[in-house]
């Protein structure tokens, strides 16, 4: 049986960010987001990242998407080098991978309707049947054809992540990314974007990297699941793996933070559970012996 192919393969990338000097006499260390990561996402993947906020999750799936540029390490898409890129030499990567962000009114031009903001990546590419291809779309993920004439703001946080959605998938791509997409949303809407989610990923034979801070809903999505802490990966690992088996006492304190009736019964938060994990559950840069070595 052949290998799956290698779509992203990550090593040792590091991303550190200057911060704003509080002394005139000494200067503000850099801010380690992502802290010496290693990791391989293969196609038709179903690829989770979870961790608290702060973890450096988003930053490592911003680099993924080349929206970031990285400080070291290497970050590579089908064999191409991302890092280091200019723009106009990552049209390719364009238009194979799309990004779904938390917050879709931020995403979308309150100005444009939803026809031209489906239709707008399609026309960035030159591509053809554009008008068909929204309608197509705007099917694809629940919406009525007649939504296509009004504006982001006519809709419901659910209806414009549905939109986001869709503007994501107008380019066909094979990769995308997802960085906490049901976050912002209502519970009993956060199920309906999971589920379609994952509808579509099966649909068009997509690979997935979902990022989340809920171990539940990474598990629900996700086949695999790296787990990050404060810029680097402290377990990786199947889905079911991580979410009854828990090896790295953070990993185990995330599925302890898992709401339950019970726990919220005794007063316990998600917060405090996380609070009582040992400082030296985090590996130093030097050893980092749950690393996942790339296969």
């Amino acid at each position: 049986m052949a290998e799956p192919e290698v779509i992203y393969d990550v090593r040792d990338l590091v991303c550190r960010f200057r911060q704003p000097r509080t002394s005139l006499r000494h200067r503000t260390p850099p801010l380690t987001a992502v802290d010496g990561v290693d990791l391989q996402v293969t196609a038709g993947q179903r690829f989770g990242l979870v961790g608290e906020s702060g973890s450096g999750k988003s930053t490592l799936l911003r680099c993924l998407a080349a929206l970031q540029q990285p400080t070291s390490g290497s970050v590579r898409f089908r064999g191409q080098e991302l890092a280091g890129r200019r723009d106009r030499q990552l049209r390719f990567l364009r238009r194979d991978v799309q990004v779904v962000f938390q917050d879709p009114m931020a995403s979308l031009d309150p100005r444009m309707r939803v026809r031209e903001l489906i239709a707008e990546p399609l026309v960035a590419q030159r591509a053809s049947g554009t008008h068909e291809r929204v309608d197509e779309l705007l099917d694809a993920v629940g919406l009525p054809r007649g939504s296509a004439s009004r504006y982001p703001h006519q809709f419901s946080g659910g209806q414009r992540q549905r939109i986001a959605i869709a503007r994501a998938l107008a380019v066909r791509p094979s990769v995308l990314l997802a960085d906490e997409p049901v976050s912002a949303l209502d519970v009993s809407v956060r199920a309906q974007i999971l589920n379609l989610l994952q509808d579509l990923v099966e649909r068009f034979h997509l690979t997935l990297v979902f990022v989340a801070h809920d171990l539940a809903v990474v598990r629900h999505v996700c086949d695999t699941v790296a787990v990050m802490r404060t810029g680097q990966l402290v377990e990786h690992g199947s889905a079911e793996e991580i979410a009854t088996a828990p090896q790295h006492p953070y990993t185990q304190a995330l599925v302890a933070a898992v709401p339950t009736l019970r726990r919220a019964l005794h007063g316990a938060t998600p917060s405090s559970l996380l609070r009582d994990v040992p400082s030296e559950a985090t590996p130093d840069a030097a050893a980092r012996p749950d690393r996942p070595e790339p296969s």
